[in-house]
């Protein structure tokens, strides 16, 4: 027997976003989130089609002290190349024609289709920025959860700060100082950047029954070429294994946020570039308590930029990023 596939929208579909007096309804979109990151991260090409390579610098020459008529053996430094990928996330939305004509509202309900598939890829970037790992996922790109995972073997464990947690719900804090030296995301030689919509316009699916039936459709295409390179781990600081449970709002147990953070704030070599903090809202709305409590003039600061009202701590904006996620795994030693 046939099923109709169930990644199409249906009459009850049509019948639930429709206002009384025949519109399409304007929808509550009570899962988007906030993820502050894509609205300052810095995007740039790659110098691959596939992603991006970096040349670091890994060795210094070493001088000799010469003594009179004393030879010097000539020396190089060392280097090493990095190449970091891209991957490709799309998306296909379709909407049965004749659906999308009842009542004369096609525009209006294919948008009210296509606005959360525009989400759900924004939400898909933010958190492969964080967790992605290709490793485990080898046609995503990889993030910076997985490169800064180490208290103290990694080479850029100095830059991975332990918040003294030690349960299940563990959270993490990021400072970011994004520029073409430093770290930026990426998209391949060549392509576009960021989320490419295409409206494919009427087409016929195939087998839409799974039996051999078509069926006339109105088809939107998206795609989101993206990756990740750090060319400098200096720049990048992870406070790691903040336990949630155990914060409180005078920080007598638990992470002292402001202390921490004050110490990711001096191992950045220098604010060369555009500099972020990132946090999810559980521990923004704790630092903000937590300074508050600690200090008799906050050092938490508030101003409009670009229309909008942004936290800032030492001057570094704070971003509120919603899928960092609420139960991280212990960072190891």
């Amino acid at each position: 027997m046939a099923t109709l596939a169930t990644t199409h929208p249906t009459l009850l579909d049509l019948a639930r976003r429709t206002d009384p007096d025949g519109n399409i309804a304007d929808i509550v979109e009570i899962l988007n989130q906030t993820n502050e990151i894509l609205d300052d991260m810095v995007w740039m090409e790659g110098n691959l089609t596939t992603g991006h390579r970096t040349t670091i610098r890994t060795g210094l020459p070493t001088p000799t002290w010469r003594k009179m008529y004393g030879g010097v053996q000539p020396t190089k430094s060392t280097t090493a190349q990095v190449t970091d990928n891209t991957g490709m996330l799309e998306a296909y939305a379709e909407v049965d024609k004749a659906l999308a004509d009842l009542n004369g509202n096609t525009a209006a309900w294919r948008l009210s289709e296509e606005t959360p598939h525009i989400e759900g890829m924004s939400q898909e970037i933010a958190q492969t920025i964080f967790y992605g790992n290709e490793g485990t996922e080898p046609e995503a790109f990889t993030g910076l959860s997985p490169r800064f995972n180490s208290l103290t073997t990694a080479a850029n464990a100095d830059n991975v700060i332990d918040g003294g947690g030690s349960g299940t719900d563990n959270a993490s804090i990021w400072l970011a100082v994004w520029g073409p030296q430093s770290g930026f995301g990426i998209t391949p030689k060549g392509s576009k950047a960021g989320l490419q919509m295409e409206d494919k316009g009427q087409v016929t699916i195939e087998s839409i029954d799974g039996a051999g039936g078509r069926m006339e459709a109105y088809r939107t295409h998206y795609r989101w070429d993206a990756g990740l390179t750090i060319r400098d781990w200096r720049y990048f600081v992870r406070i790691a294994n903040i336990d949630r449970s155990a914060l409180t709002t005078d920080a007598s147990s638990g992470a002292h946020l402001p202390n921490l953070m004050m110490e990711a704030f001096e191992r950045v070599p220098n604010i060369n570039g555009r500099a972020v903090w990132y946090m999810d809202r559980g521990l923004k709305t704790k630092l903000g308590q937590q300074d508050a409590a600690l200090t008799k003039q906050s050092t938490l600061q508030t101003g409009d930029t670009g229309g909008k009202i942004v936290t800032s701590w030492h001057g570094i904006p704070i971003r509120r990023v919603d899928v960092l996620s609420p139960d991280e795994a212990l960072v190891p030693a």
